[in-house]
């Protein structure tokens, strides 16, 4: 039987290290490569295609890097990757600005370290928590960088979480986590006219936090706990989209006032240590404006 000739590009060198470690880099770039097809960058495609997106092979043609090179970099094998590099296979992928930022936070990570064994509990940054305070009628909630509530002011604490105890952010062991309601409580997650926007916005947020802090314990027990119990946030964690949440709106179906929709902010704060400041607002004169007015003057 005539034996057939291999074009270059084969896949079989795809899966030819299948077994081989492959680091977060090297997943982040693996996903983004699926979502783009070869039509989409101008590669000509050959043979049958048993990869959704761009082979290894065309990335590296793309970005002018090897192959061998290519491959090492995704297992974690060569390290402080030059900024015109990691620069050069963004746009291959036609990264946006939060993907080409958190692309360069992974290719500069620190080799990697064990989780460290105890995390000493977050404490909120006492300016923080009481900028928070004085903010009155504002809703407002300070943030950890798990997205563990640290605090909240009390229109924060009506807004988002008026079945919860005012003081459940006291207790440091217990704390409510924002991301554990969203995904875990059915009163959080009714809350969200648009849950599943508002759910893969969260989790594209942690994606992006997480490459900063990616040898705390307090992170794997976190994504850990939530994969095991729930089956959207094990699918969107695996999708490994990012973005840094900064403002935006949002639409709530609150079951004292009704529908609002509200404006938001992250504030994060300047020490670079994951704490945000999370305020909501709507517009003078609206219905929600009105809406929100009633909720925090019942109090």
């Amino acid at each position: 039987m005539e034996r057939m000739e291999r074009h270059p590009f084969d896949e079989a060198t795809e899966f030819a290290d299948a077994d081989r470690p492959v680091t977060e880099l090297g997943q982040f770039l693996r996903s983004r490569r699926d979502r783009i097809t070869p039509d989409e960058v101008g590669v000509n495609s050959y043979g049958r295609r048993r990869v959704p997106g761009l082979r290894r092979e065309e990335l590296a043609q793309l970005a002018g890097v090897s192959i061998t090179y290519l491959t090492r970099l995704e297992q974690g094998q060569s390290l402080n990757a030059s900024d015109a590099i990691i620069d050069a296979l963004a746009r291959a992928l036609q990264l946006d600005a939060d993907e080409r930022a958190h692309l360069h936070a992974l290719a500069h990570r620190a080799p990697w370290k064990r989780p460290r064994a105890a995390t000493p509990p977050e404490a909120a940054k006492p300016g923080a928590e009481q900028l928070l305070h004085s903010m009155g009628d504002v809703p407002a909630v300070l943030l950890g960088r798990f997205n563990d509530i640290l605090a909240w002011n009390r229109a924060g604490h009506l807004l988002l979480a008026g079945h919860l105890d005012y003081a459940a952010t006291s207790s440091i062991e217990d704390r409510p986590n924002q991301l554990k309601l969203l995904f875990l409580d059915e009163h959080t997650r009714d809350l969200y006219v648009d849950w599943p926007d508002e759910a893969a916005l969260a989790v594209a947020s942690l994606r992006y936090v997480a490459a900063q802090f990616a040898d705390d314990r307090r992170l794997a027990e976190l994504v850990g706990e939530l994969s095991m119990k729930s089956v959207e946030f094990a699918r969107l964690w695996a999708g490994h989209d990012v973005r840094l949440c900064t403002s935006g709106a949002k639409r709530f179906r609150h079951p004292e006032v009704g529908e609002l929709e509200l404006g938001y902010e992250a504030l994060h704060l300047p020490e670079g240590n994951g704490q945000r400041l999370l305020t909501h607002t709507a517009q003078p004169g609206s219905a929600s404006f009105a809406a929100l007015r009633l909720l925090t003057s019942a109090s």
